[in-house]
């Protein structure tokens, strides 16, 4: 089993992820703010952190960027929002997170998380200026939004969560969104055999719009379809 940070500063948040995680097994170390989790880094070095983005002292991209210069990023970091976007998701892998979940967090999502990242590689500091960025993600259980799972590896490309689909990111936000939800759409298509009713349900789009989604993205339906009906 592992030994894991959980920083938050909510106290409600990092009891309910501590008595989750120690019922599997691991070693749970709690910091409530940016001072407490460099404190738990700098005697001993955890094999996952989950870190909250939004603190009041220090914000987790700050301490992400700050491990990662001081070349204390030897972890798999999976950042944590309530507020979770496309740019913050990106900008916390750039910087060397290995997931991003957005609170409220599910059982289910939080156990993947954990299990899939412990058996990844740590990541590297940031790459320096000008170098491509990868990310290869999983994109059914952690999405850009609401949750997205991230996996960036310096200049080379690491493998995802679940998916073997790969990202770059060294490109505009637009392209980089458009290619997040066309691979988000593809996986429930296919996952669902083409049902359109249930690819609705699953991503909370009304189907008029989940159909003109898919469209403006180039989704190929016919592929998709295997006799289930849509």
């Amino acid at each position: 089993m592992a030994t894991i940070l959980v920083v938050d500063d909510e106290l409600g948040i990092r009891a309910l992820l501590s008595e989750i995680l120690s019922d599997e097994g691991h070693t749970i170390e709690m910091a409530e703010n940016a001072a407490q989790a460099r404190a738990v880094r700098e005697r001993m070095r955890p094999d996952l952190v989950l870190l909250d983005i939004w603190m009041p002292d220090v914000d987790g991209i700050t301490l992400l960027k700050e491990w990662g210069g001081a070349g204390l990023l030897t972890m798999p970091v999976i950042m944590m929002s309530g507020h979770g976007t496309i740019d913050t998701a990106v900008e916390a892998t750039k910087f060397g997170a290995i997931a991003f979940l957005e609170k409220p967090i599910t059982l289910q999502k939080l156990l993947r998380a954990v299990e899939q990242s412990l058996v990844k590689v740590a990541p590297r500091p940031a790459p320096p200026a000008g170098v491509s960025t990868y990310l290869r993600s999983e994109m059914p259980a952690q999405y850009v939004s609401p949750s997205i799972g991230m996996l960036p590896q310096s200049a080379q490309p690491v493998l995802g969560l679940a998916s073997e689909q790969s990202f770059e990111l060294d490109r505009p936000l637009r392209e980089a969104r458009d290619a997040f939800e066309k691979s988000y759409f593809e996986f429930h298509l296919s996952k669902e055999n083409g049902s359109m009713t249930r690819v609705a349900e699953k991503t909370g789009l009304e189907r008029t719009h989940l159909y003109r989604k898919l469209k403006q993205l180039g989704v190929d339906l016919s592929r998709n379809k295997r006799g289930s009906g849509i």
